[in-house]
């Protein structure tokens, strides 16, 4: 990520804020926009500045941190900053990038930005990814020493063998180096599917279906739990 990083710090406590906003001016890649004491003046910072992420205390009078955090914009990122552990679950639940425990050193706090870098990296390539492939119809693999270009549309299923893939076609199969969240990236979206972490499918060459499986050019593909919903809903809507 090139850009730098805005940020707010919002915390009731004058020492916290002063302690985040000396480590964080550290970190070339994040400025801090603004320190705020309670949520209502953080509410009218992210309504006049372009705010990316959040360092955000819980523990406030009037609204709460978690309640703040439910009534932002979603593409700005919290992190939760607090002396209360059992907070956790509520912040992660939230999305929140990570959830910091006072009192935070700057290696830990480090960590954090790091971890919001990393996201914001695979977002923005991702984006880029589904521009690109709206105007082409095709990708390029790295295979037996030379790039190989293969159309979408003779892609019948994808499959993963930790950082291999099978690239599954009408007359062959093609391997390459790589991982199958990348190549997820890299494929127009209205037209494949991952219906497992090891599979991804092309819908237009589904023939049939169950709850547990995928059936692909007589082959049976399984699809996982944590998929399943997500799946049979958008097979049952297509």
């Amino acid at each position: 990520m090139s850009k730098v990083v805005n940020c707010i710090i919002v915390d009731d406590e004058p020492v916290a804020r002063d302690i985040l906003k000396s480590h964080l001016q550290k970190i070339d890649a994040v400025t801090v926009v603004a320190t705020c004491k309670n949520a209502v003046e953080a509410f009218n910072e992210i309504s006049s500045n372009k705010i990316d992420l959040i360092f955000l205390d819980i523990n406030m009078p009037e609204i709460s941190g978690l309640s703040f955090a439910k009534a932002i914009n979603k593409n700005i990122k919290v992190i939760f900053t607090t002396a209360y552990r059992e907070y956790a679950v509520d912040g992660f639940n939230l999305q929140a990038v990570d959830y910091l425990l006072k009192p935070i050193s700057f290696e830990r706090l480090l960590q954090a930005v790091n971890k919001f870098l990393d996201e914001s990296v695979f977002i923005e390539t991702k984006a880029t990814s589904e521009i690109i492939q709206e105007k082409s119809n095709f990708i390029f693999v790295r295979s037996d020493r030379k790039m190989i270009k293969i159309n979408f549309s003779e892609i019948n299923y994808i499959e993963s063998f930790s950082d291999y893939i099978k690239i599954h076609l009408s007359d062959k199969i093609i391997i390459t180096r790589e991982t199958i969240t990348n190549i997820e990236a890299k494929l127009p979206k209205n037209d494949f599917m991952r219906i497992h972490r090891s599979y991804i499918v092309s819908i237009s060459k589904i023939n049939s279906f169950t709850n547990e499986f995928i059936e692909v050019q007589k082959k049976a593909i399984p699809i996982s739990r944590s998929y399943k919903k997500e799946v049979l809903l958008r097979l049952e809507n297509v």
